[in-house]
């Protein structure tokens, strides 16, 4: 550490800025119009310094933050020096440094007696942005003129003051005006109070030290990735995953990882991947880079500083015109589902690296169901509800379940604030029996959830996954079932695909079913009691005991019955 830097005074300011994003993402969630943002939590916040680096993050969804430094370029490259106090410039289109439209990126500077010294960035997925479809989030768009309003790098508020006329066009092209326009006035307010508690930082230390540990923040980052890199095996790392396809074309879509470990950085290289597809799964640029830095912090210890620090160990090669990295007008709105695979493969990669730290696939990412149309009393609804589901197997510990992915900080919709405020009834939030990956630690279960609609006409989007490519196991543990899609009506049941968009009538019954996680480790070590005990828990059944652990449990008991648990695994049974 540089001498000029108090190490008591560099931890104060380290956990101050913690502390300050913390609140900013806290005034979000308390200020919020959408259950998107204040329920299901789909939102970042973030401070940048002066230069526009990243120096701390909020505990959010970490799958947006990544993606700022190409954001803040482009805002940057815009404005430059003309930028004030109380400004706000907004963005969301994918080929100006955004992820996809529903996700508008907010900047907010801070400014310290008349002078730039950072940002106050806050991320929310907003319930609708116009487009073809309700929720702005389809699978089956084919070009991003069809996904919504593409907002450039423009300012929003200026020295305070709203922008009228971009406050009306955005109101004028969405479907729930009041949601969005409410949600982008909680970014700002939210963003606000990171000003005040950064000036009151400032007022503190001075501008000059301030500065000084700002820049220590990210060189600290980059000191503790670079000496844990050093320790890890060096070489080159390969894993492939694939989405199932993109709901146009049956095709397998490939996602390729070559991860190179060199001295004290790493390199990724994604050729090989799939090329861009027609569906709007496609993965842009500055999201690819995002997942990738989330995946290697994941594999860091804990008391690494999540800021751009990290992000300056390691580089990414996407060649152009992939899936990872489209080229304009490819449609992106459903790229979540792709940086979720993009997480998983890097991970598999990974765990040949740092093998102890890794825990097998989780679900494959949260599943998003959207339900819209018309309520009774003729008002417009939109319902964007996105299943969280399950960890796999991890070392030492088995899978964690009805828990957001590991590359989120995403919760279920709570039944009773869908039910209130929309015409649907949630018949069935439940996990699924037998659906984790067996192993010495075995994978969370995933759930299920079944929604009634009590409305006419409405229009059903699925977007899921899993279906024929199972969440893998690691060291020898087994992979996950499936995931499913059913609609129920008038007494007959339908097998869905993975991405659907169909409309549904009133008194439909919609379930999905997710994958749990994979297992990790051989299922033969698994000790007798922790197989008891998911069985006793209704976690397992005896079948799925006998299948895969080559265990027989006694089904008055409930025990594991040692002696034909013995001769099963000896091949004498009968």
């Amino acid at each position: 550490m540089n001498r000029a830097i108090d190490p008591i005074t560099f931890a104060v300011v380290k956990n101050a800025m913690d502390s300050i994003v913390d609140e900013v993402a806290y005034t979000v969630l308390r200020t919020a119009r959408s259950e998107i943002v204040k329920d299901v939590m789909d939102y970042s916040a973030a401070i940048c310094d002066r230069h526009g680096q990243m120096i701390a993050q909020a505990k959010t969804i970490a799958l947006h933050l990544g993606a700022i430094p190409e954001a803040m370029a482009e805002v940057r490259k815009r404005y430059g020096d003309a930028l004030a106090p109380g400004d706000a410039v907004i963005v969301n289109d994918p080929y100006q440094g955004g992820m996809h439209l529903p996700d508008i990126f907010m900047f907010v500077p801070f400014f310290y007696r008349e002078e730039l010294e950072g940002f106050c960035v806050v991320i929310c997925h907003h319930t609708d942005v116009g487009g073809r479809v309700p929720g702005s989030n389809a699978s089956d768009s084919t070009e991003v003129y069809q996904e919504g309003l593409r907002i450039p790098v423009v300012k929003l508020y200026e020295r305070g003051t709203v922008n009228d006329i971009m406050e009306r066009v955005i109101a004028q092209n969405v479907r729930v005006p009041d949601r969005v326009l409410g949600d982008l006035r909680a970014q700002y307010a939210a963003s606000q109070v990171g000003v005040r508690e950064l000036t009151a930082l400032f007022d503190r230390y001075g501008r000059d030290d301030a500065r000084r540990y700002f820049a220590e923040l990210l060189d600290y980052a980059e000191r503790l990735t670079r000496e844990e890199i050093r320790r890890w095996p060096k070489g080159t790392f390969h894993f492939e995953d694939f989405i199932d396809d993109d709901g146009l074309s049956p095709e397998p879509i490939p996602i390729r990882v070559a991860l190179t470990v060199h001295e004290d950085r790493v390199s990724v290289d994604y050729t090989g991947s799939s090329p861009q597809v027609r569906a709007a799964i496609n993965s842009t640029l500055s999201y690819t880079k995002s997942c990738t830095y989330l995946s290697v912090r994941c594999a860091l210890k804990g008391d690494v500083p999540n800021n751009a620090g990290v992000f300056r160990c390691i580089e990414v090669h996407v060649p152009e015109g992939t899936v990872l990295n489209p080229i304009e007008p490819a449609a992106v709105a459903a790229r979540a589902l792709t940086g979720y695979r993009v997480f998983d493969a890097m991970l598999g990669a990974l765990a040949q690296v740092v093998p102890d730290r890794i825990p097998a696939a989780g679900e494959g990412g949260n599943t998003v169901v959207c339900l819209s149309g018309k309520k009774d009393d003729g008002s417009s609804y939109i319902i964007v509800d996105m299943i969280c589901g399950a960890w796999g197997g991890r070392p030492g510990s088995d899978g964690i379940e009805a828990i957001t992915n590991a590359s989120q900080n995403l919760s279920n919709t709570p039944v009773e604030t869908l039910e209130a405020q929309h015409p649907v009834r949630v018949e069935a939030y439940e996990l699924e029996p037998d659906s984790c990956g067996a192993g010495r630690y075995r994978g969370g279960l995933g759930i299920r959830r079944s929604y009634r609609v009590l409305a006419d006409d409405v229009l059903l989007q699925l977007r899921a996954d899993r279906m024929k490519f199972q969440p893998y196991g690691l060291q020898g543990g087994l992979p996950a079932k499936s995931a499913s899609n059913r609609l129920q009506h008038d007494g007959e049941t339908t097998e869905l695909a993975s991405k659907v968009g169909m409309r549904i009538a009133r008194g439909s019954v919609v379930t999905h079913t997710q994958p749990g996680g994979g297992g990790f480790g051989d299922p033969l070590l698994r000790p007798a009691q922790e197989i008891e005990r998911d069985v006793w828990d209704h976690k397992l059944s005896a079948d799925f005991v006998r299948r895969h652990y080559r265990a027989v449990v006694d089904p008055a008991s409930g025990r594991l019955d040692a002696a034909r648990t013995q001769a099963l695994r000896a091949g004498t049974a009968d």
